[in-house]
């Protein structure tokens, strides 16, 4: 059962990498061409290094591994922020801190209008920000550790729960997040303000 999983996550996997795919484009007319080599998903997508694919197909192949709260490795369970963390471990060798929390700290802010496949989305899911957090696929899709009793699966932003809980986005390269573990981070995601958990907050149910 779990290689026919692996074998549908890597046919899954190249579907979506080859459906989402952005050509790359100029600089637009006025904007310093430096300014607009800046995003770090367009490198990534240069014909020399496919690593929005990498992230993707990695991301994929964990499709089906159980959740477990505190766990960094698919043989013993991931948890959100861990598959987050071992995706990028693996795919681009960025070692990305711990928690949500924290990974809000790292990278550039995306807009929700501007995701592209491979960015990191977060969401409040128990009383207080970036308590929850996943990878952006495309077309409005992300995939994620959801919570004790559930696997790794694709789930729909677009759906009611997920957008009232929708926190912001991180884009996030090598040269980001190794500054990121060098010194620690002073804003969170932009035009979101961190809250305290009440102590009285039942932790969420997050949907199928």
């Amino acid at each position: 059962m779990k290689l026919q999983l692996r074998l549908l996550a890597l046919v899954l996997s190249a579907f979506m990498v080859l459906a989402y795919a952005a050509p790359e484009k100029a600089p637009q007319e006025g904007r310093p061409a430096a300014e607009a080599s800046e995003d770090p998903i367009s490198k990534y997508a240069s014909p020399g290094e496919d690593a929005v694919g990498d992230v993707l197909l990695q991301a994929m192949s964990l499709l089906g591994v159980a959740y477990r709260f505190g766990g960094n490795s698919p043989d013993n369970g991931l948890d959100c922020s861990g598959f987050v963390r071992y995706v990028f471990q693996k795919s681009l060798r960025v070692n990305l801190p711990r928690t949500a929390a924290e990974m809000a700290h790292v990278g550039k802010a995306v807009a929700r209008s501007e995701l592209a496949p491979g960015d990191i989305v977060f969401f409040n899911t128990r009383g207080f920000a970036y308590s929850h957090v996943g990878l952006y696929m495309g077309n409005g899709k992300f995939i994620h550790s959801p919570r004790t009793g559930k696997n790794v699966e694709v789930a729909n932003m677009n759906q009611s729960y997920w957008v009232s809980r929708f926190n912001g986005a991180r884009r996030v390269n090598r040269t980001t997040a190794a500054l990121a573990s060098a010194a620690p981070a002073t804003a969170p995601v932009a035009g979101l303000a961190e809250k305290r958990p009440a102590a009285a907050q039942v932790k969420a149910v997050i949907p199928a």
